[in-house]
């Protein structure tokens, strides 16, 4: 097997057309440099250097020889130096994937602290379908998920990460508007705006609702929280949604937020990580942060 330091020892040779001096660069005497030629010279069972000739001149054979070696030293410095440009880019960015409502009302705060102690890190989020961010965790291409209600997998090591109260969200000019706690059971037959089937959130709304059997008539379906409570604003319906995300609405005065008194429901969300993906430094310290809660 040959190996790469008998290929530089041997291009120094040549290069520095000496044996002392490329001893000398490779930290070995001149008759261990010579051992290293004779061993090339009987493995290829070939002459590389024609010794007899002052100054030594390499042979055919050794110039053939001394170009493969010189492409695949120069190949060799390439890939080690793409590494580690790779390594490199690896921890200095994080890619996070977030359901809109996390990504835009939860995460903020711990870009902040984490930018404080990593400030040359770039945490990278995109906002995507809770289908989309388990395939893309699951390929590997997001160092790290946030999603609303978890669902197993064995190929998913998933962490709690917060229960968001979910409350009855209605215009102000509502006629539920000026209650401060309703039961369930008021929403009976009252226009719905809620999320399409197959998202989680709208599989643990319906559940809720369906366990007070309380019918509601839905009269429009979105994919994004956002376009929910743009429809609720103009008092289209009502629905239900996590109190975190509608904070700014409420504070503004175009949304009225109202707890239930039945029971405190609430959306359960998780961080979400390949099994057995090594994470860099700076996206472990990511994830123990998200892990803590920041208050």
């Amino acid at each position: 097997m040959m190996h790469t330091e008998t290929l530089k020892i041997f291009c120094d040779i040549v290069e520095w057309n000496s044996f002392v001096k490329a001893g000398e660069k490779n930290l070995l005497s001149q008759s261990a440099v010579s051992q290293q030629l004779a061993q090339l010279e009987l493995a290829y069972k070939c002459q590389l250097l024609d010794r007899k000739r002052k100054p030594f001149r390499l042979t055919t054979a050794g110039e053939l020889f001394y170009n493969a070696a010189k492409d695949i030293l120069e190949t060799l410095e390439k890939f080690d130096n793409d590494l580690d440009s790779l390594r490199k880019a690896a921890t200095s960015r994080i890619n996070v994937a977030a359901i809109y409502s996390i990504g835009m009302h939860s995460l903020p705060p711990y870009i902040k602290t984490f930018m404080a102690k990593y400030p040359d890190t770039n945490v990278h989020v995109e906002y995507l379908s809770s289908r989309e961010i388990y395939e893309l965790v699951l390929r590997e291409t997001i160092d790290i998920g946030l999603i609303a209600v978890p669902s197993k997998n064995r190929y998913l090591q998933i962490y709690h990460f917060a229960d968001e109260p979910l409350v009855l969200v209605c215009s102000p000019e509502h006629p539920l508007a000026k209650k401060s706690k309703i039961a369930i059971h008021q929403l009976q037959l009252q226009k719905f705006i809620g999320f399409e089937e197959g998202i989680p959130t709208r599989t643990l709304i319906d559940t809720i609702l369906s366990l007070y059997n309380v019918r509601v008539q839905k009269v429009m379906e979105f994919d994004n929280i956002e376009t929910v409570k743009r429809a609720v604003e103009i008092d289209a319906g009502v629905s239900i949604l996590p109190q975190t995300a509608i904070g700014q609405e409420v504070t503004n005065g175009t949304l009225r937020a109202i707890p239930f008194s039945n029971e405190k429901f609430v959306r359960p969300t998780g961080i979400i990580v390949r099994k057995g993906r090594i994470l860099s430094q700076p996206a472990q310290y990511f994830l123990e942060l998200l892990r803590k809660r920041i208050s």
